[in-house]
């Protein structure tokens, strides 16, 4: 048996990655339902050590110290994205849509209650087939399987990382589909020939352009991008210390009612305030591009990590309740995609780009809501207003209500 310790087994992680985009390359479906690489290679290395597990053997044992570490740092990113100047930016439209969205992550769970309490299953069975892994993504459900688990759902982590690979390729095939039908029923649009060399809209560059500039410069003899990335850098961490400082506080507070917040949510709070403090007095100048891939690179870290060592045999017997439940997840979103997301974005063909983004990142990734709004925009035509709402919400400010609605109904129903 193999023992790895803490350096070894983020280097492993490390490989595991890079073997996951390898094979993302090899296979053209994972590109094309936006199935992310690090999950892609922490379930093909989980799936070969969950069979010699299940034949008697320990192939290798890992020191899974960083993992938490670096699942906080991802959340405290998405903290950092939560910029009031940011929605002001986006208008009206942007502010109705984050609130139909967090809506609809309530809605998500109440369903997965109600389903699962239905089908003799713990009704936090049902949250977690639902906002946790549909809104939230592999990470979101990945960090909080461990409470689920000391909550009494076994086998936690294998059902967060099933039901968000369903969700995953069920946006992505539906997302695309559910738009054009929209387009085509009102007849907002009519196909075109994209020209040559005519770039798609990207989230990340009209988000960014409309993020208050960084304004900090670099010292005499520094080099700039190096500057950038320490900086960065040592606010998140400044963020994450005085995020746990604010966690212990909460729960301590929240002690005396039997409630407890997850880990990251006082991070998050934190790097809110930071990011928000710093857009008024341009202190810091903290760029969110640089935030963001460092939140990515602890992201695909922290999921391979976790991915790991999970053994996946153990989803067997609530393979059934689980599909039934992620079925009735998917018509809940396809229908709030029709009404009310639709209506409320203008009935027009920028509304149905939206909503067909809105199906992306409801039941998967941000990355399946832009690859669905990126095939109709190529077929149809620009949408710059989908493309500015849809990202700030996806990629910023449902995460930070998900996390809130996920601990409420976690303390309800443990």
């Amino acid at each position: 048996m193999l023992n790895l310790d803490l350096i070894q087994t983020v280097a492993f992680a490390g490989v595991v990655l890079f073997g996951g985009y390898g094979l993302k390359r090899v296979v053209p479906a994972f590109s094309r339902y936006n199935l992310p690489a690090p999950v892609i290679g922490g379930v093909v290395v989980a799936l070969v050590l969950s069979i010699a597990e299940r034949r008697g053997v320990t192939v290798v044992t890992f020191d899974t110290t960083l993992q938490t570490p670096l699942m906080i740092a991802f959340f405290t990113s998405i903290g950092f994205g939560a910029s009031v100047s940011l929605l002001r930016v986006g208008g009206p439209l942007v502010l109705v849509f984050f609130g139909v969205s967090t809506l609809a992550a309530i809605g998500q769970n109440v369903i997965g209650v109600i389903c699962a309490m239905a089908l003799g299953q713990s009704p936090l069975m049902g949250v977690l087939a639902g906002s946790v892994t549909l809104t939230g993504g592999p990470g979101t459900g990945l960090a909080f399987a461990p409470l689920f688990e000391a909550a009494g759902v076994p086998a936690a982590g294998t059902l967060a990382v099933a039901s968000a690979m369903v969700g995953i390729v069920v946006g992505g095939l539906i997302g695309g589909p559910l738009g054009t039908w929209l387009i085509a029923r009102r007849r907002l649009a009519v196909p075109r020939t994209r020209a040559a060399g005519m770039p798609v809209p990207v989230a990340q560059n009209i988000v960014e352009a409309h993020m208050p500039a960084a304004a900090a410069r670099a010292p005499e003899g520094e080099d700039r991008e190096s500057y950038t990335l320490l900086k960065t850098l040592v606010v998140m961490l400044v963020a994450m210390w005085l995020g746990s400082i604010l966690s212990v506080a909460i729960n301590r507070a929240l002690a005396t009612i039997n409630m407890a917040l997850p880990a990251y949510i006082g991070a998050m709070i934190a790097a809110a305030v930071v990011r928000n403090l710093d857009d008024l007095t341009g202190l810091v100048g903290i760029s969110q591009a640089v935030v963001d891939d460092l939140g990515n690179v602890a992201l695909s870290l922290f999921l391979v990590l976790a991915l790991m060592t999970l053994q996946l045999w153990q989803i067997v017997n609530v393979a059934v309740p689980l599909a039934i439940i992620l079925v009735v997840q998917v018509v809940f979103v396809a229908i709030l995609c029709v009404w009310p997301i639709f209506p409320l974005m203008g009935r027009d063909y920028e509304g149905a780009v939206t909503a067909s983004g809105f199906c992306g990142f409801m039941l998967g990734t941000t990355a399946n809501a832009m690859a669905n709004m990126e095939a109709l925009v190529e077929r149809y035509g620009p949408a710059p207003r989908a493309f500015l709402i849809v990202p700030m919400v996806g990629a910023f400010f449902i995460d930070f209500t998900n996390g809130i609605i996920i601990t409420m109904f976690l303390n309800v129903f443990r």
